[in-house]
């Protein structure tokens, strides 16, 4: 006999909005199964308002109350029976931020919880990463954000180290993040991953997620430093408006992938890693499994 309920993650990035709406598989005397049931992504980019401006834009404080006004219904339509709703570092920095939540709260009934690149990373890890890595290997697991990015070091199965870096997308883009903070991040590299032999990257994040897709490679199956070096020279050279058009990129992936890419590229030769697995996790998953273990506070759907 099956149990089946839905919960859903809300994930408000710097880049987009996403709702992930999952069916949690419930059978007797086995492990509970998450299936993703639907996932819609809105590319409201709130970081290129807040990194250059410090603050959310008129309109996209409209298109946010509407997207979480659309994202209610959906998850009323689902049965959902409750979400966690997050927002990382665009909203973490924004100086109107905290009155954007409220009223979101009180025009959507939507309750959002901005969290630090901490709890981010704890809420990633929770996507239960042992399921998806061999226990006798080094890896250093990179997730790219639009504002930030984390990166953990996993030896034999449990977290070494952790940092979150405000090195994203979107950061790159308008060119805002000082060389300072790179070399921060190879230091820390270098550091936490010099006494391994080997390392292999474990990439998150909707553009490594875009080049696996492209690549053709079998699930499971990592891409090669080789490769990526390739498909980042290549893209670039290509403009913008060639790389949505030839290239069959949305509007809103063909500008950060070139910047996503660095980062990735770049975390593999500071830890000297060849190989780059591409499990297809993130912040949404990991919200889900942890509103279902109980390890973070959610809501119920009003």
């Amino acid at each position: 006999m099956l149990n089946i309920k839905k919960y859903a993650a809300i994930d408000i990035g710097s880049n987009a909005v996403r709702l992930l709406i999952s069916n949690i598989i419930e059978q007797k005397g086995k492990p509970t199964l998450f299936r993703k049931s639907s996932l819609v992504r809105v590319p409201i980019r709130l970081g290129a308002d807040v990194f250059l401006n410090q603050k959310i834009s008129k309109e996209n404080e409209l298109r946010m109350v509407d997207t979480m006004n659309a994202f209610k219904l959906l998850m009323r339509s689902h049965k959902v029976v409750a979400y966690k709703a997050c927002a990382t570092s665009a909203m973490r920095e924004a100086e109107n931020g905290n009155d954007i939540v409220k009223l979101i709260k009180k025009q959507t009934k939507i309750k959002i919880d901005v969290i630090d690149g901490e709890e981010e990373a704890a809420i990633i890890a929770a996507t239960d990463l042992n399921s998806y890595i061999d226990h006798t290997k080094t890896y250093l697991y990179v997730d790219v954000g639009g504002g930030s990015s984390e990166f953990s070091v996993i030896h034999q199965g449990k977290t070494a180290a952790s940092k979150s870096f405000k090195i994203g997308t979107v950061r790159l883009l308008n060119d805002i993040v000082q060389k300072d903070v790179w070399l921060e991040l190879e230091a820390w590299i270098k550091l936490n991953t010099k006494d391994y032999e080997k390392i292999d990257l474990l990439g998150s994040g909707g553009n490594i997620n875009k080049i696996f897709k492209i690549s053709g490679r079998a699930v499971g199956k990592p891409l090669t430093y080789f490769y990526l070096t390739s498909y980042y020279n290549m893209l670039q050279t290509y403009s913008y408006e060639e790389r949505i058009t030839e290239l069959d990129l949305n509007q809103d992936r063909a500008d950060v992938i070139i910047p996503a890419t660095r980062i990735y590229l770049s975390a593999m030769k500071w830890s000297s890693a060849k190989y780059i697995y591409v499990p297809k996790i993130g912040l949404s998953d990991g919200i889900v499994k942890s509103v279902y273990f109980g390890t973070v506070s959610s809501v119920n759907l009003v």
